[in-house]
């Protein structure tokens, strides 16, 4: 087994001890080349070795997951795989598993025999990941939970941890809802340089003038594509530039704004030293170009959004960047890729074309970001009219998670697109997080009494009585109470594995070609697959059925983000400056074998929350 460095075994030593005694997530920070795969491995192997349980190591990538299976197997340890890109396999007790392929297969994950996650890349803790602890919390509550990462903020909600590393809270104005309670240990990046264990990255001010990024307001397709496609003559200068600066370097990586734009680079590089990587790259091809790319067959590597992290190729020493980020901790995780330690590498140059460096304050300092987090407030007040005695009562609104308001009545209740109300289990759900009415009525003794409407209950099963929602026991018998969002999760899960019930989900796959009706009439063919089903939908241009223009138009402001192509042959045309839908609203026809489409882009179906 490898010998961790001091830093390593201190790093080691300090999560052990937190985990020993606390249940709490805790993480650490590990900087760019600190040996996070060496850590992970003793941690896995610890904790394997001394609960004689199963350890989950996430990652969020295929790459990285791959890396620190490899890392971990290195050492003669068995563990296993569990990505559906790779394989899927539960044989040994340490496992190296994606996201989205252990969330498919929670039941396998959650039956008590596990008893840790560690989280590499853990500032990308996403809705999946912690759906996955929790459901593994059901069979274990004392699961142990460990975070690793570089950058342990988030562009939105700042430090992802309650407490620093020397046991003082965070202060509020950088932190929002922070998931992980306590950072144990910090390994950072101006250590690892001073100590000799990582390249000094330099941004050189001294090159041509940037791209204009001003003018956009969101970091979306449409900007990207305003701000960077279609500069010919600026990309061409600027790649000239990157070219004049690599004359005396080994290796380049550029990152591009979009996948035409990486084209429009890959034009103005010397066409047998240049290679290209997107995510429409196949697997295969990929692992090619990087294996020619570490072999110094080429010498400038062309990405867009594929590289930012667990890449890692020593002699790499200048770094192009060419596309804006929002993100800090994205900006430094690029900046990473070019700070791993060579023979013939003094330095890293680091040439920002997108005004990054200036745009996070890191002119002085590129590993010191102003982190701060914006405020998270639930939502806006709404006026509701209470249905049993028709008072005016202001509420706040419940939100998605994408931040948009709930589709909600004057009386408060949710309503799918349709524009029916939500029922589960006999109760709608309300849009707002009001309680009961504040409103009063006349009884029949002439008094007047607080309205008892209440837009959420705990409806007692014993005698049918409406308590309140945070009511333990029934306020009429005495039985104690099932939580009521239970009772709704389960039905929300028994609906979306009925096809005929309309849902709305991500999509996971997704194709598209030209096609031939038996009409004879030339559509869009779309095939997608969602976590519960896969079907196929066909979009005509071209009719003149209202309901089946409007869906195409639809279709095609999804995909061009907000822009409808005018017939097909322009849509096919420009393809590749589009974005499959990232969620699509869907049901199967009763009796038939094909499915109706309503919407796409709209908010995933949650489980519900009264």
């Amino acid at each position: 087994m490898y010998k961790p460095r001091p830093y390593q075994q201190e790093a080691i030593d300090s999560i052990l001890n937190w985990i020993k005694k606390s249940t709490e997530p805790c993480l650490m920070e590990g900087s760019t080349g600190c040996g996070k795969s060496i850590i992970i491995a003793q941690l896995a192997k610890w904790i394997e070795e001394n609960t004689g349980k199963k350890v989950l190591c996430l990652a969020p990538k295929a790459e990285l997951t791959e890396q620190n299976h490899e890392k971990y197997t290195s050492y003669d340890m068995p563990a296993s795989i569990y990505a559906a890109s790779i394989e899927k396999s539960l044989r040994h007790n340490v496992v190296f598993g994606m996201p989205q392929t252990v969330k498919n297969s929670i039941r396998r994950f959650s039956e008590g025999d596990f008893a840790a996650v560690i989280i590499d890349e853990c500032h990308a803790i996403t809705p999946t990941i912690k759906a996955i602890i929790e459901e593994m919390k059901a069979g274990n509550p004392n699961l142990r939970v460990i975070g690793l990462s570089a950058t342990p903020y988030r562009m939105s909600s700042g430090y992802i941890y309650a407490y620093d590393e020397n046991g003082d809270p965070v202060p509020s104005d950088q932190t929002n809802d922070p998931y992980f309670h306590s950072m144990v240990y910090r390994i950072t990046a101006p250590f690892l340089i001073e100590q000799g264990f990582l390249t000094r990255p330099h941004a050189d001010p001294n090159h041509l003038a940037s791209y204009d990024t001003s003018a956009i307001k969101r970091h979306s397709q449409s900007e990207y594509e305003k701000a960077f496609e279609g500069k010919g003559r600026k990309t061409a200068a600027i790649i000239a530039d990157v070219v004049e600066h690599a004359r005396t370097r080994m290796a380049v990586m550029i990152f591009a704004a979009t996948i035409r734009h990486a084209k429009e680079c890959m034009e103005s590089l010397p066409p047998e030293m240049a290679r290209m990587v997107t995510g429409e790259t196949p697997k295969a091809e990929r692992k090619q170009i990087v294996a020619d790319f570490k072999a110094m067959r080429f010498k400038y590597l062309v990405n867009v959004a594929v590289y930012t992290t667990g890449f890692d190729v020593p002699h790499v020493d200048l770094i192009a960047i060419l596309r804006p980020t929002e993100s800090a901790s994205l900006l430094q995780q690029i900046i990473g890729r070019g700070m791993r330690l060579h023979p013939d590498k003094q330095d890293c140059l680091i040439l920002d074309y997108a005004e990054n460096i200036e745009r996070h304050q890191l002119e002085s300092d590129l590993f010191t970001p102003q982190i701060k987090a914006r405020s998270t407030k639930k939502g806006e007040p709404v006026a509701v009219k209470c249905p049993l005695c028709s008072s005016t009562n202001e509420f706040t609104k419940r939100k998605t998670d994408d931040g948009d308001d709930l589709l909600m009545d004057d009386e408060g209740y949710q309503l799918d697109l349709a524009g029916n109300r939500i029922e589960i289990e006999g109760q709608f759900l309300p849009g707002h997080y009001g309680r009961r009415c504040f409103g009063f009525q006349m009884m029949p003794n002439g008094k007047a009494d607080r309205c008892e409407h209440r837009w959420a209950v705990k409806l007692c099963p014993t005698c049918q009585h409406e308590n309140d929602i945070t009511a333990r026991d029934c306020e009429n018998c005495n039985e104690e109470l099932i939580d009521p969002n239970t009772k709704l999760n389960e039905q929300f899960h028994r609906m979306k594995a009925d096809p005929l019930q309309v849902s709305t989900d991500e999509v996971r796959e997704f194709t598209m070609s030209k096609w031939k009706s038996k009409a004879g009439n030339m559509t869009i063919k779309a095939s997608y697959k969602t976590d519960y089903a896969s079907f196929d939908v066909w979009y005509n241009p071209e009719s003149r059925a209202g309901r089946i223009r409007n869906l195409y138009e639809d279709f095609s402001r999804a995909y061009y983000n907000g822009k409808i192509a005018p017939d097909l042959d322009t849509f096919m045309q420009y393809k590749e400056k589009g974005m499959p839908p990232k969620t699509i609203t869907y049901q199967k026809q009763k009796g038939k074998q094909y499915w109706n489409v309503y919407a796409h882009n709209k908010p995933i179906d949650k489980e519900p929350e009264l």
